[in-house]
């Protein structure tokens, strides 16, 4: 069985001048998980853990401000320093020369932004007046006549009419000077005194005026030639503060860099300051290290002091794990599906690590549904280029590409078995069977191959159980031996009735779902009496045996439904080949001779099974793995390994 690595606790008991030597090998190597030991303090190194939090607090802040400046100036964050990470930097120096680089930075950006924002609303309004720029009005006079009142400005064309119906009890004049289908631009006018009517009807009619701004004046043509002239100069300002910055990013990324790590250093350092225990003169340092590599740690250690005080201990894999961090050392293939497990949760330090079991079943239910050549190949293709990096965009997905390129590859497998290829099943023969032409058999077949898979989550559960003593766990429920009992008398019972080749006597398997039934219905009981809990029964004896009823039919039906769940295995096989054939009718269809439309429809065809059909098939194995698979042995929860470490951000 495949458990999480074994961990081994470490106590140190370190002398007050050799702590940043030890904090800095310990976060070199990267295989210490730190555990709070702050509250051990005495008096006067409880002070001391809130001076080292309140620094770490001040460099959190000072690294956070660097990676904003280095974000706008497009400077990569680099890789650690090579030189040992032992020495803290003086918040005063570092808080000086950030400040230092933010303000050459800021009053670079403020201009920038500035200008952009100003160009923008030129642009905006020079869009606006583009469709009058014909008419040869002095806008300025126009909107600040003595009689007249008058707007010109963009409306629906469909409110037009509304408008001048409004309108009809006062004088008016509406100028449509340029029209689209859904837009006109319109020049209202009339007397000053009616100006309240004219403004609210125009406001009602969803005319939106044109706002010139006070420095501009003219026709619209003269506006747009002084705005295009403001333009230009803004545009030159911007391309001159963008090669200021370019030239910031070249003669400042050493510096920025360095200072980031430095920085960063100093935070990881404090910070781990903060949760060691201070005595007098020595510190307390508590946390795990992989059990494999505690003699080298401990080995080097030492050279930094005889003086350190080692304490190690291995805790026995028992229920009470909770507190033992996990570390799953998956590689390779295996690596990528463990983000699979660790996304329905992370397992306990005393249960199976399930990635294993799930690299193999998933792709072999995948491509047991999935199962043609040609379509795994290409989705195996496609995998490969997620897996590569090279999409930008889907970068932080590439670990899936390795799941797809495993099933996919499974797909091709399937597919020389059943013996199709892009949907043909005239040009390969079948290795084993023909999904469409054995519909009975591959359901059954697959149905069987549930059936193993099902109880191989129930081994799994007893080994679980078994390792962290969790006896009441081993024995009871629908997950434990009476559960697996009930199942397989269930099964025998179906067998002796349905199958007449090998006559199976009937009464035993009746016999044994009864006193399964029982175990099952008093599981809880039973629990509770093992346990030592009370009371044994919670509520009324009606209200118990109600709910122990009900209880027992949720788990006939729970066992019923997790068996024939595998069913859609073959049936997701059938309807494969069966939309294969649907896309060459259709093909056919376009073109009987098969002229450019049979092959268009063709590969537009191909194209929707492998990316629809093949997502919902990814979800429905997903669904198997997760729901019928590991919930029956895998209780997750477990508390991720977090080392000690330089990592980025």
């Amino acid at each position: 069985m495949f458990h999480p690595q074994e961990m081994t606790e470490v106590e140190l008991v370190v002398p007050e001048n050799h702590i940043l030597d030890v904090i800095s090998f310990l976060a070199e190597y990267g295989v210490f998980h730190q555990t709070d030991t702050s509250y051990l303090s005495s008096n006067a190194g409880l002070d001391s853990a809130k001076s080292w939090r309140s620094k770490s607090s001040t460099f959190a802040s000072l690294e956070h401000r660097l990676l904003a400046a280095m974000k706008i100036l497009e400077i990569e964050e680099g890789d650690p320093p090579t030189e040992k990470l032992s020495a803290l930097t003086s918040v005063d120096t570092v808080s000086l020369t950030t400040e230092s680089l933010e303000k050459e930075v800021q009053s670079v950006t403020e201009e920038l932004s500035s200008e952009r924002k100003e160009l923008e609303r030129l642009q905006q309004i020079m869009q606006q007046l583009q469709p009058i720029k014909e008419v040869g009005i002095n806008l300025d006079q126009f909107q600040n006549l003595r009689y007249l009142s008058g707007t010109i400005g963009i409306m629906p064309v469909d409110n037009i009419e509304r408008l001048k119906t409004s309108l009809l009890r006062v004088p008016f004049v509406l100028l449509t000077l340029e029209q689209n289908q859904e837009q006109a631009v319109v020049l209202l006018c009339g007397p000053r005194q009616n100006a309240d009517i004219l403004e609210r009807a125009a406001r009602s009619a969803y005319l939106n005026p044109f706002v010139l701004p006070k420095e501009y004046h003219g026709t619209p043509n003269e506006i747009l030639k002084e705005m295009q002239a403001k333009a230009d100069y803004l545009q030159k300002q911007i391309d001159e503060q963008k090669a200021t910055l370019a030239e910031l990013r070249q003669s400042r990324k050493d510096q920025f860099q360095n200072l980031l790590w430095r920085v960063r250093i100093s935070r990881m350092l404090t910070d781990a300051m903060s949760h060691f225990g201070k005595l007098q003169y020595t510190y307390l340092v508590v946390g795990w290290i992989p059990s494999d590599q505690f003699a080298y740690a401990s080995q080097k250690l030492k050279q930094i002091s005889n003086d350190i005080v080692i304490e190690s201990h291995i805790p026995p894999r028992g229920k009470d794990d909770q507190n033992i961090p996990v570390l799953l050392r998956n590689r390779g293939i295996f690596g990528a599906f463990q983000s699979l497990v660790t996304t329905y949760g992370r397992p306990r330090y005393e249960e199976v690590d399930p990635t294993i079991l799930l690299a193999i079943t998933f792709p072999l239910l995948f491509g047991a549904m999935f199962g043609d050549v040609g379509h795994g190949l290409i989705l195996a293709l496609l995998g490969g280029l997620l897996a590569s990096g090279k999409i930008k965009a889907l970068r932080s997905m590439s670990s899936f590409g390795t799941i797809i390129i495993t099933c996919g590859l499974t797909a091709v497998g399937f597919g020389f078995l059943y013996g199709s290829i892009f949907g043909l099943e005239t040009v390969l023969p079948a290795i084993w069977l023909r999904p469409m032409d054995n519909i009975l058999t591959i359901l059954i077949i697959t149905v069987i191959g549930g059936v193993v898979i099902l109880n191989l989550a129930y081994l799994i559960n007893f080994w679980n159980a078994w390792n962290s003593k969790d006896w009441s766990r081993l024995l009871l429920g629908s997950t434990g031996a009476a559960g697996f009992l009930l199942y397989w008398s269930l099964i025998g019972l179906a067998a002796s009735l349905l199958q007449k080749t090998v006559p199976l006597p009937t009464t035993p398997f009746v016999v044994l779902a009864i006193i399964a039934s029982i175990l099952v219905m008093f599981s809880d009981l039973l629990k509770n009496l093992m346990n030592n809990q009370r009371p044994l029964i919670e509520g009324g004896l009606v209200t118990y045996a109600i709910q122990i009823f009900f209880e027992l039919f949720e788990t006939f039906i729970t066992l019923f439904s997790n068996t024939l769940s595998y069913v859609r295995v073959g049936a997701f096989a059938v309807a494969h080949a069966g939309l294969s054939g649907v896309i060459f009718i259709l093909a056919n269809m376009a073109s009987a001779t098969q002229g450019p439309g049979y092959w268009v429809a063709l590969i537009l065809g191909n194209l929707f099974i492998i990316g629809f059909e093949g997502m919902i098939v990814g979800i429905q194995t997903l669904r198997l793995e997760y729901y019928e698979f590991l919930s029956k042995f895998f209780t997750g929860g477990g508390k991720s390994f977090l080392p000690l470490a330089l990592n980025k951000s």
